[in-house]
């Protein structure tokens, strides 16, 4: 088979004017990215506000191992999949980051003939979102060192500056610096730090805002540092807001992209769900609700990170009731959280399959916490057998869930017919009663709690000593009410990436918690979780080139 660049590379592109015409959209409607890619005029809501809501499919996964699950596959080919029976139906993905794309994950395009395209471009630069992010942050950052240096009318303590820098790499080397060395004209000498692109709040904001002027009133309100006496200094106050929100001017229209098949497609922000809520825009997804009968979205990494996150932050703030939950899982996967080793996963394991089970099962008990309706799909790869499939099948069962096989790696939409039919029937029969996991009331180590014991399994939660003051500064600054956005290894239910299944007997360890202030929520940092990946051994980076013609190889 074909790599997913040369099937990329191959694919039969319509103009992007033609892709937006199948979902009502005009040329008036278009802002231009070349032949194939646009964005989307904010004035569109205002045409389509008032028409009915399609059903919204969120696509998630079990805990992702190296045996791989394809959940952003499975989203596109269920895309594509309902286009082929006749639905009017389109796909809201997340763009992709380059630290991963040049490290060792990969993109976000989805793969095999299920995939967005133009698949390099989405992977690369795109449309410049995250550059207008990176440079709205950065400014930030700068007015914030500078106001500073220039008399420090503000009062800031330069010890408690809690806003980083960030740039879409990865690059542990920055992830602790000293700044502002060199002498007097050169800044206030100070510890500080970058996390990645996709962690930054301004990122987060982004995803969550309803429009430009809620972006704006956003960035005023996050908090970049405390003054000697224990106050919250805030962009607003720095006067950086209104720049920040010319950089982004751009960035907040969705993007339009196509896939294969040339079902449409909104590309739109882009959080990691391991250190952030892991979901494209909301401007995207109401937008896409309006405009399609059908939306399918994809929450990163699995149930536990992505979907808890999607349905406690961003369902939560932007009012949005999804239909269905499809669970992404592989026979190759459950067997490695069985306990076998990624050489010998062709086999058939029953034994294992039994053993490792238990993390999908798990899975499929979380998202009924939140009252939506299940199916699950069966990535199929070519050494399943059918003894393993059948066994999954009778498990699910126990549980009242379908199970539906999945080939649109191989098969493009045709291979996901018999998922989106099992969707389409699910969704006929049993009603989304979609609720939280916990009130805004509750107190955040309460939410903590709800989350690590109800989602991931865990006994109970420990709080360090820095965690606890930074709880209770914030409660006494008036953040109490604010949801918990979970810093937490994507591998386990657990924060420990080893435990894999479905472990007993553990207590979840929060060793910080930060405020986002702009973006609405607070982040929980359990375990080792890093905001700034690292490069591994031997990055992707180094199987990458580019001919003379400006072909590109290696990317996938």
């Amino acid at each position: 088979m074909k790599t997913d660049i040369e099937i990329a590379q191959g694919a039969k592109m319509k103009p992007i004017n033609e892709i937006a015409s199948v979902i009502g959209l005009n040329e008036d409607d278009l802002e231009y990215y070349g032949k194939t890619k646009a964005k989307i005029s904010l004035d569109v809501w205002k045409r389509v506000k008032d028409n009915p809501d399609g059903k919204l499919i969120l696509v998630t996964a079990i805990n992702p191992t190296p045996a791989g699950e394809g959940k952003t596959t499975t989203t596109v080919g269920l895309g594509q999949a309902m286009a082929q029976i006749g639905k009017k139906a389109m796909i809201a993905l997340r763009e992709p980051s380059l630290g991963p794309c040049f490290g060792i994950k990969g993109g976000a395009a989805g793969g095999g003939y299920s995939q967005a395209v133009p698949m390099e471009d989405i992977n690369l630069h795109f449309t410049g979102d995250f550059h207008a992010i990176t440079s709205a942050h950065n400014l930030l950052a700068a007015m914030l060192d500078n106001s500073i240096q220039q008399g420090n009318l503000l009062n800031i303590d330069p010890r408690q500056v809690v806003f980083r820098r960030v740039m879409d790499m990865n690059d542990r080397s920055l992830r602790n610096i000293v700044l502002g060395l060199g002498g007097r004209m050169d800044g206030i000498p100070r510890q500080g730090g970058f996390d990645i692109t996709v962690a930054s709040e301004i990122m987060a904001i982004l995803c969550l805002s309803e429009d430009l002027m809620d972006l704006k009133e956003r960035f005023a309100k996050i908090v970049v540092a405390y003054t000697y006496d224990g106050n919250p200094v805030t962009a607003g106050q720095l006067g950086a807001e209104g720049a920040m929100a010319m950089l982004m001017k751009d960035a907040i229209k969705p993007n339009l992209v196509q896939t294969l098949e040339n079902t449409p497609v909104f590309i739109h922000g882009g959080p990691f769900a391991n250190i952030a809520h892991g979901c494209n825009s909301v401007v995207a997804t109401k937008l896409g609700l309006k405009l399609t009968d059908y939306l399918i979205t994809e929450a990163g990494f699995g149930a536990d990170l992505g979907a808890e996150k999607f349905f406690d932050l961003k369902c939560r703030f932007a009012g949005l009731t999804p239909a269905l939950t499809v669970i992404v899982a592989t026979v190759r996967a459950l067997k490695m959280n069985g306990g076998v080793t990624k050489d010998n996963l062709g086999a058939e394991n029953l034994d294992a399959l039994a053993k490792g089970i238990v993390n999908l099962e798990k899975h499929i008990e979380n998202v009924g916490k939140f009252g939506v309706p299940v199916v699950v799909a069966i990535n199929r790869f070519p050494t399943d057998t059918e003894a393993e499939l059948q066994f999954i099948r009778e498990r699910c069962a126990k549980q009242g869930v379908e199970v539906a096989l999945s080939e649109v790696f191989t098969k493009g939409g045709e291979g996901g017919i018999e998922l989106a039919e099992t969707v389409l029937r699910t969704m006929e029969k049993t009603e989304s009663k979609f609720k939280v996991l916990y009130d805004d009331q509750d107190s955040i180590p309460l939410k903590i709690e709800k989350i690590c014991q109800e989602v991931y399994g865990a006994d109970g939660v420990s709080f360090t000593k820095e965690a606890e003051t930074a709880i209770k500064k914030y409660i006494d600054l008036g953040y109490g009410s604010l949801p918990v956005c979970m810093a937490k290894t994507q591998y386990s239910l657990t924060d420990d990436p080893t435990k894999l299944g479905r472990p007993a007997g553990f207590t979840i360890t929060v060793r910080e918690v930060r405020l986002a202030a702009g973006a609405g929520f607070l982040v929980a940092i359990t375990g080792a979780m890093m905001t700034m990946p690292g490069l591994p051994k031997r990055p992707a980076a180094m199987n990458m080139d580019i001919d003379a013609e400006g072909k590109i190889t290696g990317l996938f």
